[in-house]
């Protein structure tokens, strides 16, 4: 099987200082990926750089074995999908207007007439996302889980192959973030590949077969995600350390304790 997309030897910096350096994968159509990393180890960034949001600074990204950043914009935005941790929405759209916006790189023009054929895959990402019965709510007025699954719902509209998702459950409670991962597994089950930013180490245990874990200084760690988790890597990525060790409290369903200082 071809990769969907490859990331080379790519680094990217903020000034003088290198968030990551020499990262390499492979993302396949029928990946789902957990991306995992301390905060600011460079995870939003990374996912930014596979949506051909940002150009890194060395090393380049393959979609379908040609150079992301030859693709037209619009051309991305069909195939790769970003959903980000915040969304700004400025006007009282309904939840059915803010999927819409989801056509947006299919349209002949950016003010193009919805076709027959968007309208459907509007009402398919709809009911992926198990938000049909929310589309005449203002979006803004929606609870944390709800705007997390109408987020989604515009990404599916853009009947992308790789949806990118920068910690879809943050800041929500156990129940939601059900609901959120059951949409993205459906997502995969129907052909899509998904790589989530996520910062719980025990949802990315549960709902990731496969893990990538960022360590500043380190090379990229990638496989079957309760092998990316070992204790020494953990402690490495995140400064914890594991039961057993010269550590403090377990604070974790993982057993990680963190230091105590």
């Amino acid at each position: 099987m071809k990769p969907l997309l490859s990331v080379r030897n790519v680094s990217y910096a903020y000034g003088p200082r290198f968030v990551f350096q020499d990262v390499s994968f492979d993302l396949f159509p029928t990946d789902t990926i957990a991306l995992m990393g301390a905060n600011g180890a460079g995870k939003t960034t990374l996912l930014k750089i596979c949506a051909g949001l940002l150009a890194p600074h060395n090393g380049e990204v393959l979609y379908l074995d040609k150079p992301l950043s030859s693709y037209k914009r619009r051309e991305i935005a069909r195939s790769i999908a970003l959903v980000p941790q915040e969304v700004q929405v400025t006007f009282d759209f309904t939840v059915q207007q803010f999927v819409e916006q989801g056509r947006t790189p299919h349209l002949s023009s950016l003010f193009g007439t919805l076709q027959d054929n968007d309208r459907r895959a509007i009402s398919r990402a709809m009911e992926c996302a198990d938000v049909t019965h929310l589309a005449y709510r203002n979006f803004n007025e929606l609870s944390g889980g709800e705007r997390q699954r109408v987020k989604i719902a515009l990404a599916i509209a853009q009947e992308p192959r790789l949806l990118l998702l920068d910690e879809p459950t943050q800041h929500l409670d156990i129940g939601r973030q059900a609901e959120v991962f059951a949409v993205l597994r459906r997502l995969n089950e129907s052909g899509i590949a998904v790589v989530a930013a996520v910062h719980d180490l025990q949802s990315a245990l549960a709902h990731f077969p496969t893990g990538m874990l960022i360590t500043p200084g380190l090379p990229l760690l990638s496989g079957p995600t309760a092998e990316v988790l070992n204790p020494s890597a953990v402690r490495q990525a995140f400064g914890v350390a594991l039961p057993g060790t010269a550590a403090g409290l377990d604070v974790s369903p993982l057993g990680v304790a963190v230091n105590g200082s």
